[in-house]
């Protein structure tokens, strides 16, 4: 069965987007990313709100039940195009987004997560950035994403270490604005969400692209280094280790790693 996503307006000029696929602890799949990219793209909104549903927000790329014969391809279909997708409508659209993580937001979840302008989250959540665990060399635009947002000894910690962190550390690293208790995160992010929407379009707008622009400006790869960068990733979905990562954590023991 896959994911849904509903929309509501909570507040004048609000665009609640939830997500929902409890049954596999918010994975972002096929259908949910393709709606998600669709409602960003097509908002007629001044601020937008983005939240899972249930216990988890998102376990990240819903790749567990894929087939061993096709994993690398479908894994690679997965992550290149719908979440690549998805990702990018948030980050290029001009109306400010809040994300609301009602819980563990792990992967691809958590950099879902950080694409949004703003996160708030309830304070019992996890973060946490499995790859290293799971045999995965993660995208390089991901992980400029972390990088710009909580700086390079943090990434290397979250995607080389592994281990996941609280929403205390969360919020001192800067991966979320606010926390709040359960009970309290719809209203916390829909205060974040109207404070934006009664903000002068333009000027937000603007102040979007003067940020996106500045961040572009860092610096470009390389051709080479970019096409070498892709393929050790595609690579990893092909490899012994991921497949043996996902067989492992499926079975919750701990891998056999091959380097393979």
């Amino acid at each position: 069965m896959s994911g849904t996503v509903t929309s509501d307006q909570p507040a004048d000029g609000v665009l609640r987007l939830s997500f929902d696929n409890a049954e596999k602890r918010g994975a972002l799949d096929h259908a949910i990313l393709d709606a998600l990219a669709e409602a960003v793209e097509t908002a007629d909104a001044r601020a937008i709100i983005i939240t899972g549903s249930g216990e988890f927000f998102s376990s990240g790329y819903d790749i567990g039940h894929l087939p061993a014969e096709s994993f690398a391809e479908d894994a690679e279909k997965l992550v290149a195009h719908p979440f690549t997708n998805a990702i990018e409508a948030i980050d290029a659209t001009d109306v400010p987004t809040v994300c609301a993580v009602n819980g563990p937001a792990i992967g691809g979840g958590l950099e879902l997560a950080l694409s949004c302008d703003l996160r708030v989250s309830v304070d019992s959540a996890k973060f946490g950035m499995p790859p290293a665990k799971l045999g995965l060399v993660y995208s390089h635009t991901g992980m400029r994403r972390f990088i710009d947002a909580i700086g390079v000894p943090r990434t290397r910690e979250l995607f080389l270490v592994g281990r996941r962190i609280d929403s205390a550390t969360a919020l001192r690293w800067g991966l979320v604005n606010e926390l709040a208790p359960a009970a309290e995160l719809e209203a916390c992010a829909l205060s974040w969400a109207s404070e934006l929407a009664d903000n002068a379009p333009l000027s937000v707008s603007g102040n979007k692209r003067v940020i996106r622009e500045l961040l572009k400006a860092q610096g470009e790869l390389d051709a080479d280094v970019e096409a070498e960068l892709i393929s050790l990733r595609e690579a990893s979905f092909s490899s012994d280790d991921m497949r043996e990562g996902i067989a492992a954590f499926a079975e919750k023991r701990p891998p056999r790693w091959q380097g393979k």
